[in-house]
């Protein structure tokens, strides 16, 4: 409605303004009627053409903008309404000072008081809230420290280890033992059948993944027991199977599952 009511505008200045010679005032035209338009009056093409058209640009480039933006305190929506009412104003005064309107000028009044109701109602009416452009989806940050693009499963290539030096050949695992790390990784029922499998995302839409400790963490029992059960090491990959609150459910090489409750710092594979 905005857009189409500024096409009118437009459409409108070329028009003649008044439809008879014999008139008086600002607006007489020296020669012909027919040819006196809004652009041989530029108070006229300022005040009312033009504001019309630059409010229904506003308001449009307002609405395709995913936030708000704000000129002299307003924001761009707020300035295009009080620029489309001020066209409507101007014309519909002009046209009465005019007496005799011509085309032009009683188009550029319907076309100016239509972009004001139009930049009026577009704040009130909630169908005509919803903005041209969706607002962008907030990013999802990846918990634990997972770095972008790593995927589920156990980790693969040569890993940095704590110390600072690279692990050689594969990971380690508590004993100072390296081992392969398809062959540590916990068998699921694909894998018996000869197949490693990656963990799939439960019910719950957790998705188990394998992780390290920057320090030694105790494990403790899922039933809130305050005994820990074993203490997970540095440098060796456990795996997530759940999460409890702030803490993870992890399950150690032997099978053995517990909370760990501190999980800052950890590195996910």
């Amino acid at each position: 409605m905005v857009i189409g009511a500024a096409v009118v505008l437009f459409i409108a200045s070329f028009l003649s303004l008044v439809s008879a010679p014999a008139c008086s005032g600002e607006f007489c035209p020296r020669e012909s009627s027919s040819t006196f338009n809004a652009w041989d009056s530029l108070g006229l093409l300022m005040s009312m053409f033009l504001a019309g058209i630059i409010a229904a640009a506003l308001i449009v480039v307002a609405r395709g903008l995913p936030t708000p933006r704000k000129v002299a305190g307003l924001e761009l929506g707020q300035f295009g309404v009080a620029l489309a009412v001020f066209a409507a104003w101007t014309a519909f005064w002009t046209i009465i000072d005019t007496g005799s309107a011509g085309a032009g000028m009683i188009l550029g009044l319907i076309a100016a008081l239509a972009l004001a109701a139009g930049a009026v109602a577009s704040p009130l009416v909630p169908a005509l809230k919803a903005p041209l452009v969706g607002a962008p989806k907030p990013a999802v940050a990846n918990p634990y420290g997972a770095q972008p693009g790593a995927g589920y499963g156990y980790p693969g290539g040569q890993q940095q280890s704590y110390g600072g030096q690279p692990a050689p050949g594969g990971y380690g695992y508590p004993g100072g033992a390296t081992q392969d790390p398809q062959a540590a990784a916990p068998q699921t029922p694909a894998a018996d059948q000869g197949a490693q499998a990656a963990p799939a995302a439960d019910a719950s839409g957790f998705a188990p993944f394998w992780f390290a400790v920057p320090v030694a963490r105790p494990l403790y029992p899922e039933d809130g027991s305050p005994t820990p059960i074993a203490e997970l090491a540095p440098g060796t990959w456990y795996l997530a199977v759940d999460q409890h609150g702030s803490g993870l459910v992890a399950q150690t090489q032997d099978g053995r599952r517990g909370l760990l409750q501190d999980t800052t710092g950890i590195q996910r594979g």
